[in-house]
């Protein structure tokens, strides 16, 4: 099992509809919400890395939302082998791991 730490930024006008989709999502529980910056905490529960990267690619198409990235990750009991890493774990460029400009105070 995997765990991962979203940070999932919807814009606040449209905050209840963004959390009503996400609520709708397997594996996803939300555990904090800003309603001023629409800023949102969620916990993501997958069977392998490649399932969560999908939950991940799920919450980055909902509508509404902004910016959503997994800030914490934790492998409880992936007996998968995997070949290579999936792509969008690879990083293409030093700018890959920068913070999002939308999540700086």
């Amino acid at each position: 099992m995997n765990l991962s730490g979203i940070v999932v930024v919807a814009r606040p006008e449209r905050l209840t509809a963004v959390l009503r989709e996400l609520d709708a999502l397997p594996g996803i529980e939300v555990h904090q919400v800003d309603e001023a910056t629409g800023r949102i905490i969620v916990v993501q529960e997958a069977l392998d890395i490649l399932e969560e990267i999908e939950g991940l690619k799920r919450i980055k198409a909902l509508p509404h939302v902004v910016v959503a990235e997994m800030v914490y990750h934790y492998i409880a009991d992936d007996r998968q082998v995997y070949a290579d890493l999936p792509a969008e774990l690879v990083e293409q460029d030093s700018q890959a791991c920068a913070v999002p400009a939308c999540l700086n105070d």
